[in-house]
């Protein structure tokens, strides 16, 4: 048994992990902070310690893991705190603002022989794992070029949204944490990287769009596209093989089902339907062309506690790895770097 704790009794803590921990028999949450302790309108659980001071967990030798689930911007400072206090601890992301902090942070893990890893969740996003079952399954033969895509229309928000350049709280950063961390755990590290990182509305607005190619050996390229400004979303995946296609029209379905409180166990959640199957085009090696729908892989964000469990009672590997962390942190760093100088914030 994992004995758990939480700093933080929001969305985050109550729509990304609790619901997916609570279906874990081996997993067993015991306190949760909020300064407003049990005041909340999420839902208490049963059991479940709500409390508003911290001492309550640093002074409960059962806790093992403590899970932060608070503001970016707490996360480093927090993250220390539980490390001193001979804590593992798990960070939401982004998990720092700079590679040099995250460093830090895992130093001290290391110095003190403790657990400390991000919650990289979307790696288990069902889109992305039917991508890698069809590029494993070899029917696009060789891999040329992946496009991701992570769009919405809310032309409101940086409209309304006051100038913001620093990287804890830039666009890049908010959402480069998920696909490009989705990149590097499938591709590994990128022998070069280029950014476009964009304020659509002009000087000293919001950041607002991103577009950051990774090169691989050979011809490989990844794309991350993101925008505030789609009036109708590209297609989440678009992969290219000398054989053929792949297009994954729609995200992964759990974060939806999530908003209209839809939990994990009950039936169905997070299944795509048939009508968001991605379509795999390609020539066999007779040939012959095909177009045919592939089913799609069923997406768990669980699964990165079980990999958590794993690490911690039984001694395995993590599963998103310090150096990991500290190369996406780098990527979103210097994707920012220059408009941070065009707005003479560097």
């Amino acid at each position: 048994m994992l004995t758990i704790a939480y700093i933080g009794n929001g969305k985050s803590a109550n729509r990304y992990h609790l619901p997916f921990v609570k279906t874990r028999d081996n997993l067993r949450v015991k306190t949760i902070y909020s300064p407003s302790g049990s005041d909340t309108p999420w839902a208490p659980i049963d059991g479940v310690n709500y409390v508003d001071n911290l001492d309550a967990i640093w002074n409960d030798p059962e806790i093992q893991l403590v899970v932060v689930c608070t503001p970016s911007a707490t996360h480093v400072e927090i993250a220390r705190q539980i490390l001193e206090h001979g804590k593992n601890a798990l960070v939401e992301k982004p998990f720092a603002p700079s590679a040099a902090e995250a460093r830090e942070l895992f130093a001290l893990a290391k110095k003190k022989g403790l657990f400390l890893q991000s919650y990289q969740n979307r790696r288990y996003d069902s889109d992305f794992l039917t991508v890698q079952k069809v590029i494993e399954s070899g029917r696009l033969g060789d891999l040329l070029e992946v496009e991701m895509h992570y769009d919405y229309y809310r032309p409101e928000v940086p409209t309304k949204q006051v100038p913001v350049f620093t990287p804890k709280r830039t666009y890049l950063f908010a959402h480069g944490v998920h696909t490009i961390d989705q990149v590097l755990s499938y591709f590994g590290s990128p022998k070069e990287v280029r950014s476009d990182v964009r304020q659509l509305l002009g000087p000293g607005r919001m950041n607002d769009y991103f577009d950051i190619d990774l090169f691989y050996d050979g011809p490989l390229k990844v794309s991350v596209k993101s925008s505030y400004f789609r009036v109708k979303d590209r297609p989440s995946f678009v992969v290219y093989g000398t054989k053929g296609m792949f297009v994954k029209a729609t995200k992964d379905r759990q974060e939806d089902h999530l908003k209209m409180f839809y939990m994990p166990g009950e039936p169905g959640f997070g299944v795509d339907q048939p009508e968001h199957y991605g379509t795999l085009t390609y020539y066999d090696d007779d040939g012959l062309y095909h177009e045919e729908k592939v089913i799609s892989e069923v997406g768990d964000y669980g699964r990165m506690y079980d990999g958590i469990y794993d690490a911690i009672i039984n001694g395995a590997p993590q599963v998103v790895t310090p150096e990991q962390t500290i190369e996406l942190i780098s990527i979103l760093e210097e994707g920012l770097r220059p408009m941070l100088e065009r707005e003479g914030q560097a």
